[in-house]
């Protein structure tokens, strides 16, 4: 019997088949459209919207933060049989994660950080300067991803190839 985080195989990127940890994926797609509305609203008319925006952001920003603990608790647990690594858990770099699920992740990731720095920029030292605090969502997100669904090789493995 092999359990689904051990084995040695490549991540495919065929999409055959129901990816793991879609509903991740889906949460990183619709809180970044939401956000990129949100922030854009916000720097266009300040003075109406700055307020509630920041709030909404400053929620992502604390189920970011969540996010992220969960993943590092999750991947801590993982690293007593396997190989596990940051790079591997929040960048989903070194294999540990299909090419369509990185691109999903990281691009969620980076437009978060291009709107929050883009927004910011155009109205500094506002409420709107929150946003900067969101991309921590998409991070949480991704080692959300990489520690429940990651691919990595085995400890047992790994110390009889030396």
């Amino acid at each position: 019997m092999t359990d689904r985080h051990t084995t040695e195989r490549e991540p495919t990127d065929r999409g055959d088949g129901p990816t793991p940890g879609a509903a991740i994926l889906t949460a990183g797609r619709i809180a970044t459209v939401a956000f990129t509305i949100a922030a854009s609203a916000a720097a266009a008319a300040p003075d109406r919207l700055a307020r509630p925006v920041a709030v909404f952001d400053c929620l992502l920003f604390l189920v970011g933060i969540a996010a992220f603990l969960l993943a590092y608790s999750r991947a801590i647990g993982r690293s007593r049989t396997e190989l596990v690594d940051i790079l591997g858990v929040y960048f989903l770099g070194g294999g540990a994660a299909p090419a369509h699920v990185r691109r999903q992740l990281l691009g969620a990731f980076a437009v978060q950080v291009v709107v929050a720095v883009v927004t910011a920029s155009v109205r500094p030292y506002t409420s709107v300067a929150f946003g900067i605090l969101v991309p921590m969502l998409g991070l949480g997100l991704a080692g959300l991803w990489g520690a429940t669904h990651g691919t990595f090789p085995s400890r047992a493995r790994a110390a009889g190839d030396r």
